[in-house]
């Protein structure tokens, strides 16, 4: 399967089989690529990695439950987006699935359009978390071409060090950290200091800290 002509991706995870064919069809009709799981486990184990995507996931199935499969995915550092559907849900249910990170929540039945729109909206953030993660480690890769030196003053630079304390610290003449300091934010690709301390904050949401101590 050629998943450059899809929309994006979908993984359904529901114990009933005719959910999953109806849904499968209808899904694969609006041009979206789907893999279909009869069990959390089975996902865990089969799922191909691909981008972006969404999860269509049963609240309650045995064995394993949705919920239980949501904590166990972000213990893993999985962040595909879920969309929990449900026949029968307790509001302390829906709550806790909110609260874990779902993007929404469907009770069957629901109907196409509904669908259609929660998984669109689900891609566009699968999109914008994958664009932060790339951006994150292309910082992560400017700053690891820094020199010891270099990568030394970048952090003391984001804790919001001046010259003369940084020198202090190094060792170094206040000209050197001038020097040094020109060089990160060329190198990181900056114009300014706000503009290094958004970046590394915007990394550190996504990557290790790497502007840790020095």
């Amino acid at each position: 399967m050629n998943f450059d002509d899809f929309k994006g991706h979908v993984y359904l995870i529901d114990d009933d089989p005719s959910i999953r064919r109806s849904l499968a069809f209808s899904l694969s009709s609006e041009r979206y690529s789907i893999q279909t799981f009869d069990s959390p486990a089975s996902f865990l184990r089969d799922a191909l990695p691909i981008t972006p995507a969404v999860i269509l996931l049963d609240i309650r199935m045995p064995e394993m439950s949705g919920l239980t499969l949501q904590i166990e995915m972000k213990r893993k550092g999985r962040e595909t987006p879920i969309i929990f559907i449900s026949g029968e849900s307790q509001p302390s249910e829906i709550i806790e699935a909110m609260k874990q990170g779902a993007v929404d929540f469907l009770l069957k039945p629901f109907g196409l359009e509904t669908l259609l729109l929660a998984v669109d909206m689900a891609l566009q953030k699968d999109k914008v978390q994958q664009a932060q993660k790339t951006s994150a480690l292309n910082v992560q890769e400017r700053f690891m071409r820094l020199t010891e030196k270099e990568r030394k003053v970048c952090r003391w630079m984001v804790k919001g060090y001046g010259n003369k304390e940084i020198a202090n610290i190094n060792g170094s003449a206040p000209a050197t950290v001038k020097l040094h300091r020109s060089r990160v934010l060329e190198k990181m690709g900056c114009a300014s200091l706000p503009e290094l301390l958004q970046m590394a904050m915007d990394a550190e949401n996504k990557i290790l800290d790497i502007f840790s101590n020095p």
